[in-house]
């Protein structure tokens, strides 16, 4: 019988990738003292047991983030927006500070005095975070995948929307759709994002923006936040996300998130000591200005696109959501 006081221990078997994102472990050894404590026996055991590694979610615990969301205005409390939403809740007398865009001319002519209208923040909107697992998000970015970067940023703001009355839902594709979660709604199933969440790795193939994007399509019924994370290093793929892209912008919203390639920037601002580093840094800002033609190109087709540093983009995605949230845009 194993006392309070055993010690177990356990060897795990890494395989070079992770299929399903679970440490694997192969042998157990188990020790407990005798009842006087002067001597103990150990075990040995085989096992086949495996622990789903969860994403870092140590974002969201954060205190400041709590108290973020306990007073900002999509947190705990419901409050009304005056002159943003997208839900009118009544007319109101016009005070300075307002928008004057939401002054009501028509009734304001009938009272005599200036009204304006008051609208309150829809909540239950549809989010969808699709996350790029293909090749290009295998790159490591300060020691981990840009994939593990961008579900942390993804299950971050997912938790500020859960709090904020709307529905997450994860997808993942690569050379095909790889999973798909249904709506998630309540921050207290938050852990369910979390679970699934450890099951998205990275593929060493091409993404296939038009299958995921059109599978992705067909499965929203109504207009949805499409939050998409991915990486623009091939002319020719980022050509065919842009054609996928058009058929969305029609019913959806999409926003784009791609973090900074920091060795490409490195190589660019390294000194040219010598042809072979000139040679590194012409190649690095080619790669980069076609990273730039493609953001620009979705920027003209109205798209809003986030790029920074991998620490950044959780914080940014998050003011974005909630930005467009405060504006009334879904």
């Amino acid at each position: 019988m194993l006392g309070i006081g055993g010690v177990i221990g356990a060897r795990a078997f890494l395989p070079d990738r992770w299929v399903e994102r679970a440490l694997e472990i192969e042998r157990l050894w188990l020790r407990w003292q005798g009842p006087l404590g002067l001597g103990w026996r150990q075990d040995e055991l085989e096992s086949a047991e495996s622990i789903a590694i969860l994403p870092d979610i140590a974002a969201v615990r954060a205190p400041a983030l709590q108290v973020f969301i306990k007073e900002a205005i999509y947190g705990m409390l419901a409050r009304q927006i005056r002159g943003e939403g997208s839900e009118f809740e009544a007319l109101v007398e016009y005070q300075p500070g307002f928008d004057r865009r939401t002054i009501d001319w028509k009734s304001s002519a009938r009272h005599s005095k200036l009204l304006a209208r008051e609208y309150d923040t829809e909540r239950n909107n549809q989010i969808v975070f699709a996350l790029d697992s293909g090749s290009d998000m295998c790159e490591p970015v300060a020691g981990l995948p840009r994939i593990d970067r961008a579900v942390s940023a993804a299950l971050l703001t997912s938790y500020v929307a859960l709090k904020a009355g709307d529905q997450v839902r994860l997808f993942s594709f690569a050379a095909r759709p790889e999973r798909a979660t249904p709506f998630v709604s309540g921050s207290r199933n938050f852990f369910r994002l979390q679970a699934e969440a450890a099951g998205i790795d990275y593929r060493f193939e091409e993404s296939n923006y038009t299958l995921a994007l059109s599978t992705l399509a067909a499965q929203l019924q109504r207009r949805s936040l499409i939050v998409v994370f991915t990486d623009f290093t091939d002319p020719t793929s980022a050509e065919l996300m842009l054609e996928s892209v058009g058929r969305l912008i029609d019913r959806h919203l999409l926003l784009f998130v791609a973090m900074e390639d920091e060795e490409l920037l490195s190589i660019v601002d390294q000194p040219p000591a010598n042809s072979e580093k000139v040679a590194q840094s012409v190649a690095a800002a080619s790669l980069l200005a076609q990273r730039r033609l493609v953001i620009t190109r979705l920027r003209h087709m109205g798209i809003e696109v986030i790029e920074g540093r991998h620490d950044e983009i959780g914080t940014r995605l998050m003011n974005a959501y909630l930005k467009i949230k405060r504006r009334g845009q879904l």
